[in-house]
């Protein structure tokens, strides 16, 4: 399995690219503000074929190349029907200040969009894709976990959640944007995460990987939020 990721923009938003290996279809994963260059060296440098883009979220900082990449490669992009309406008018996700730094560029979709839907698994790239609606920090916030094959080096199960803007490392998404809810998030969290695995590694929307177990005891937004006495449904 190949994972290759970078931060990209002003945001530092975390794009990730996703195959079963060198030479195969991949998936893009948040093409941020000036994410497509580095999309385009890394799909070169493993002669990897882009099939689809993800998006955990509709906020501009996670979806700016989205548009460009989609088209170039006549590829589909991924997002929950609540965030769509980001994809052409950015502001109503980032609210008044910020959408001063859009200033007169102009959005819009992709040629060919594709409404994530909680609950359900994708199948693309020869990899199964969870999907779990996560909504507090945006309305459509999604959790992507692949189903990966077990380490053929140790024969251990890999488990891995690209968590978008929903989980940090040490941290959660801010709720002071348009359409984000604290106690929403929390409660997304405590019934989309908390079930999950200590051992599940979290690729999150910007900053450094952490694991289940590491936020479940060291994260202090969710010191009282509630363990599930049992696994979440990809019984990871």
């Amino acid at each position: 399995m190949l994972i290759a990721g970078f931060a990209a923009g002003m945001f530092q938003t975390n794009c990730y690219l996703v195959a079963e290996g060198p030479g195969s279809d991949a998936i893009i994963i948040d093409p941020g503000q000036d994410a497509a260059p580095n999309v385009r060296a890394a799909l070169a440098e493993y002669s990897l074929t882009p099939v689809a883009i993800f998006l955990t979220h509709g906020h501009l900082d996670h979806t700016w190349n989205a548009q460009e990449l989609a088209d170039e490669f006549s590829i589909p992009a991924y997002i929950h029907a609540a965030d769509r309406p980001m994809l052409t008018d950015p502001g109503v996700g980032v609210g008044r200040a910020l959408s001063q730094m859009i200033g007169d560029t102009v959005f819009r979709e992709p040629e060919k969009v594709i409404e994530f839907v909680d609950g359900e698994d994708v199948e693309i790239a020869g990899i199964r894709w969870g999907v779990a609606h996560a909504p507090g920090h945006s309305p459509g916030s999604v959790l992507l976990t692949p189903d990966l094959p077990d380490d053929p080096e140790t024969g251990e199960s890999v488990s891995v959640c690209f968590s978008g803007d929903v989980l940090f490392n040490g941290s959660i998404g801010r709720t002071d944007l348009p359409g984000g809810n604290h106690q929403q998030l929390l409660d997304s969290i405590a019934a989309t995460l908390m079930g999950r695995d200590d051992h599940q590694v979290i690729l999150p929307g910007h900053g450094p990987q952490t694991t289940i177990g590491a936020e479940r005891t060291g994260n202090p937004f969710l010191v009282d939020l509630p363990d599930a006495q049992k696994k979440g449904r990809f019984g990871l």
